[in-house]
């Protein structure tokens, strides 16, 4: 794992945690977002507390509905821990009072809805990791 120096890894990425409870989906947010961002993935909300706790993100990036968890359940917590860290959901659905609870609760930067185009996605974190405290 890489150390982090004023946000940033040694190598000059900002730091991305992006959960999402399906593996080959992990893997194309990677591939996408690896070019631009040190890219930490988890397979799951506890994993994704777990580096949260080990590391500083400049952007969460999460699922909203996985098995043990839910992703915006995960990203409230994760804005009352690490309030630096910029937040996007990535959702199947959009209900209103999700997405009220999402802007309200966890204070997301962007919600994306699936399929994600991963043009949008790599945009969204560019933004989100530019508007993040202290970047």
């Amino acid at each position: 794992m890489s150390q982090i120096q004023a946000g940033k890894d040694v190598g000059g990425k900002d730091p991305v945690l992006v959960v999402d409870d399906e593996p080959q989906l992990l893997d194309i947010y990677n591939t996408a977002l690896s070019p631009f961002f040190e890219v930490t993935m988890a397979g799951s909300a506890k994993e994704a507390e777990f580096a949260l706790h080990k590391k500083r993100f400049r952007v969460v990036v999460a699922d909203h509905l996985m098995p043990g968890g839910n992703g915006l359940s995960f990203l409230v917590r994760a804005r009352e821990e690490h309030p630096e860290a910029a937040r996007v959901l990535v959702t199947g659905y959009m209900k209103p009072e999700m997405l009220l609870r999402a802007v309200n609760e966890a204070a997301v930067f962007r919600y994306l809805v699936k399929p994600v185009d991963l043009r949008e996605l790599v945009a969204v974190v560019r933004e989100a990791a530019k508007s993040a405290p202290g970047a």
